[in-house]
């Protein structure tokens, strides 16, 4: 049997069981990695490139090799995750190539910060471009902003513990408003391009040597590579994708070529409508952008941008409660989080478990520092986890690899990703300390709580009970309510 053939059997003799079914085939995977990149970011983020490149020229550069380098990182990601078909992306790729102890961290890291930081700040965002239109010129109120951003969140999280299929739905129907919404501001930009409107590219190259420095230029490709995020979501779901072996190489190569050409496409149409200078006074770089080349259309926007967050949210949820249901699965976190929802086939407990971390972080607010301190620990993780690729095929040569990306390429990513995270400690260093002690005080939790576990027996069962019976009362409280109106929504959806 060839390797495509032993998954379809080891899939149907699994059909009787209790467990995650693979339910994702092409179209909803190449929706949830451009979901999940496309969100607040691209219009965000390009004031951040900007202030740190230093002008137009590098900035529109360093937005070009953010997505060469993503597009790397999901190849080997790829290989990856045909190499080992199981769900939990970094933690997965850690536990099998570096060992237990990188694993938990990552799994740490995500859970303590990185995950509701993400996406406190894309809900955020989301609740923002709802209600600033409706106040507009004057603020929005704050309260109503986290009001709404928590109702998206909670929405999000009934989707994803009421069916798999329905968040499939979702996600795609998303991404092609998301695709919508970036149409809508490349194709003016490029049509005011080709009528000659080029005067904000002149002289693009010019550098400002008494604000610019080398060192900001790590964080200039924090703020595109930040923008790219997402391009792994498809990885933490590795045993839900039909046909594993063709369907996540071909859906990753395809999204990120497409976010990477939009996103470029994208930056060239902003710098054709406004200046760098009037890009860096921006708040909202795509409703300036708008006003001036939509006219008409432009109070659409922020509505459009608002279904993007939301569909980056979606994919968030979407993919890494898996890894948290991996890592319960293998006892470096609460057994009761690898338990999947009887008939609905959803690990409800991973993902109930996300939601009122996330809600603290909204309502607190704003958290650009917990963002920071979010990009320099995925990237330092994800270097580790393509080290780890690398240390993998050292040991294993003769190991099965039904998609095997060229070494040099695996050497160029890491490489690069450390070099980005070595210098991310000199250009901030506050920020990056702050995410390693973070980081590391999960190492005293590994060895107190999984190496050796000194937490009496008696204690866990008592959290074991505590914990299921909790969850029953949420499953009559959450569930039950929204289950005719979730029942709708599927239905509508399936109808597109």
């Amino acid at each position: 049997l060839s390797v495509n053939e032993m998954d379809e059997v080891e899939d149907k003799g699994k059909d009787e069981g209790v467990h995650l079914r693979r339910k994702i085939t092409l179209l909803p995977a190449v929706s949830f990695i451009i979901g999940s990149v496309v969100g607040s970011g691209i219009f965000i983020a390009p004031k951040g490139v900007l202030m740190n490149s230093g002008n137009v020229g590098l900035s529109l550069l360093v937005w070009a090799l953010c997505g060469v380098l993503s597009t790397f990182g999901a190849l080997c990601y790829a290989e990856l995750g045909t190499s080992f078909k199981k769900s939990g992306g970094h933690y997965t790729y850690l536990l099998e190539t570096l060992g237990p102890l990188p694993a938990f961290l990552r799994l740490w890291a995500e859970f303590i910060f990185i995950r509701p930081a993400v996406a406190s700040y894309v809900s955020l965002a989301f609740g923002r471009y709802v209600v600033e239109p409706l106040y507009m010129p004057c603020p929005a109120p704050p309260a109503l902003v986290k009001l709404v951003s928590i109702l998206g969140v909670t929405f999000v999280v009934a989707v994803n513990c009421w069916s798999v299929s329905l968040a499939s739905r979702t996600q795609v129907t998303l991404t092609f408003i998301k695709i919508f919404a970036l149409a809508l501001i490349i194709v003016p930009g490029i049509m005011a391009l080709a009528q000659g409107q080029t005067e904000n590219f002149q002289n693009a190259f010019d550098i400002d040597t008494e604000s610019f420095t080398v060192s900001k230029l790590p964080l200039a490709f924090y703020s595109g590579l930040y923008a790219y995020g997402g391009w792994f979501t498809l990885n933490y779901v590795t045993e839900e994708v039909v046909n594993p072996n063709r369907n996540i190489p071909l859906a990753i190569a395809l999204s990120m070529i497409t976010v990477t050409v939009c996103y470029v496409l994208v930056n060239v149409a902003y710098y054709t409508m406004m200046t760098g200078a009037e890009l860096l006074m921006s708040e909202a770089v795509a409703v300036t952008f708008a006003s001036r080349a939509l006219q008409g259309m432009a109070s659409g926007v922020p509505i459009l941008v608002s279904l993007s967050c939301l569909g980056a949210l979606n994919g968030g949820f979407f993919g890494v409660p898996r890894m948290l249901f991996v890592g319960a699965r293998e006892g470096h976190w609460p057994a009761l989080f690898s338990m999947i929802h009887l008939r609905r086939k959803t690990p409800l407990p991973a993902v109930l478990l996300l939601y009122p971390l996330v809600l603290v972080m909204v309502a607190r607010g704003e958290i650009f520092q917990l963002i920071n301190f979010a990009s320099f620990s995925r990237w330092f993780f994800i270097a580790l986890a393509t080290l780890g690729l690398l240390v993998h095929r050292y040991r294993f040569p003769h190991y099965p690899r039904p998609f095997k990306v060229p070494f040099a390429l695996i050497v160029i990513f890491t490489v690069v990703c450390f070099c980005i995270v070595g210098m991310s400690l000199y250009s901030d260093p506050w920020n990056t300390g702050g995410s390693c002690a973070l980081t590391l005080s999960g190492v005293p939790v590994y060895y107190l709580a999984i190496k050796r576990s000194y937490i009496p027996a008696q204690w866990r069962k008592a959290f074991s009970e505590l914990s299921l019976y909790f969850l029953n009362q949420i499953y009559v409280l959450l569930l039950i309510p929204t289950a005719s109106y979730c029942s709708k929504i599927s239905r509508s959806l399936s109808a597109i």
